[in-house]
């Protein structure tokens, strides 16, 4: 009998609709920063609206650049310790192929790379809301340049970079429960400990200036994290990038309805801010956990994260902690609660066999998951922490109280959202000017 002969696997080729799909993933997850610019910034009081806006926007010039230059190499590159990855023919891209693949993948390295540049782009931009109000907007540049050299792009290669240590442990994160969401919310924390509070804190109202502002936003970031999520399976030729889009949707409903139920029984009302913050809530909580649980999986996750996260949002009046627009309440918890929950959802039919402790597969994916998400936090928290202070003991980290009442908008911009001078006459423009000519005396008093 003439032996077996074993045929070598196929090489992968290019394909063009996975090719394309996503490119189109990337200009949807490149829209969520202004989503995310318009959600901050009609959370905030008028006078701060701009700065919130430049605070997302800023990160889109700064971390393209970095990570053409060198971000995605040490986040993607051949690994070194488990720690950070490091690749010389990608610095500055100059030396990758137009049609060079992706790692066993079939889509060109040059997709992948700006698939995840987008990803490293709204991480820093969601600590923003945390600091609104009171950072000086050179300090914030200089703080996500620092930052995501230092935090962001070693943490996404322990999570998805080949022979990160979270990789190799078995730590399930999608498309970024951990790297950017507890991540963002974890380094929120850290720069808050250490700035301090808004003048006015707990004693000034501070609500929200335009909640149709808010409700865009949220629309825009529901909107973009299809391709956020579905789009980080880098194809869908096994149906498992689809299931993450069913999940997606399924589960922010789910986080929404539970908000607003949560909210009315607690305070009596359903709230437009709630709605947009509990879909929110969601998104972050599927965003790890998609892949992974089902569509009925998916509707408990959901449900849990708009819970948890409704009630977190208000531990920072019980501990004293500044969380301007609720980063650690939504990211970090819903980051955490995502990311946990695949330890008990797991079905093993989406992007692997592990199995949750609800489907017969014991604790061991959960503790796995849990080694993930606190390490991962203290990193942030801590590294995030000694940035801030390094930054604000060499050129201040916040502006001066003055300008702080005064309005951020103008001192740091020498802008205002909204020009009140055009009102027009009769009751209403006489009703501006006076409102107007009430705050500038409040200011000069």
């Amino acid at each position: 009998m003439a032996p077996a002969i074993t045929l070598a696997a196929e090489a992968p080729k290019l394909s063009a609709a996975n090719t394309g799909f996503m490119l189109i993933c990337s200009a949807l997850v490149l829209i969520m920063t202004p989503g995310l610019a318009f959600f901050y910034g009609g959370m905030v009081r008028v006078k701060s609206t701009l700065n919130m806006l430049m605070m997302s926007f800023i990160s889109i010039g700064i971390i393209t650049i970095l990570w053409v230059l060198y971000g995605f190499s040490l986040a993607f590159g051949t690994d070194h310790g488990s720690f950070i990855g490091w690749n010389s023919d990608w610095v500055g891209l100059s030396n990758v192929g137009l049609t060079e693949l992706w790692d066993g993948y079939t889509i060109p390295i040059f997709v992948f790379m700006v698939f995840q540049m987008m990803f490293a782009i709204i991480t820093p931009a969601l600590i923003s809301g945390a600091l609104a109000d009171r950072v000086k907007f050179t300090a914030w540049a200089l703080f996500v340049a620092l930052w995501g050299t230092v935090v962001y792009f070693p943490v996404a290669h322990w999570v998805w970079g080949a022979g990160g240590w979270a990789f190799d442990l078995g730590v399930i994160d999608f498309a970024g429960g951990t790297a950017v969401h507890i991540n963002a919310g974890a380094a929120a924390l850290g720069v808050i400990l250490v700035i301090g509070k808004r003048v006015g804190f707990k004693k000034d109202p501070m609500r929200p200036h335009s909640l149709p502002l808010v409700m865009l936003g949220a629309g825009l970031l529901w909107f973009g994290w299809f391709g956020f999520n579905a789009g980080s399976w880098l194809g869908n030729d096994d149906g498992v990038g689809a299931l993450m889009f069913v999940n997606t949707q399924i589960a922010t409903a789910a986080a929404m309805l539970a908000w607003l139920i949560y909210e009315k029984i607690r305070h009596g009302a359903f709230t437009t801010l709630g709605a947009a913050s509990g879909a929110v809530a969601g998104l972050v909580a599927i965003t790890p956990s998609g892949g992974a649980v089902s569509p009925v999986g998916a509707i408990a996750v959901g449900v849990i994260a708009g819970v948890l996260c409704a009630m977190a949002v208000g531990l920072k009046y019980r501990f004293g902690y500044d969380d301007s627009l609720d980063v650690v309440g939504v990211h970090l918890v819903g980051g955490v609660v995502g990311s946990l929950l695949i330890g008990l959802f797991a079905s093993g039919k989406g992007q692997s066999t592990v199995e949750g402790l609800f489907y017969g597969g014991g604790m061991t994916q959960f503790w796995k998951q849990c080694a993930g998400v606190f390490a991962i936090l203290a990193y942030s928290l801590i590294a995030s922490a000694i940035l801030a202070f390094l930054i604000d003991k060499t050129m201040g980290m916040r502006v001066t109280e003055d300008e702080e009442i005064a309005g951020i908008d103008q001192a740091e911009h020498a802008e205002t959202a909204y020009d009140f001078s055009g009102a027009g006459g009769g009751v209403v423009g006489a009703a501006v000017s006076a409102l107007a000519g009430t705050e500038t005396k409040k200011v000069d008093a």
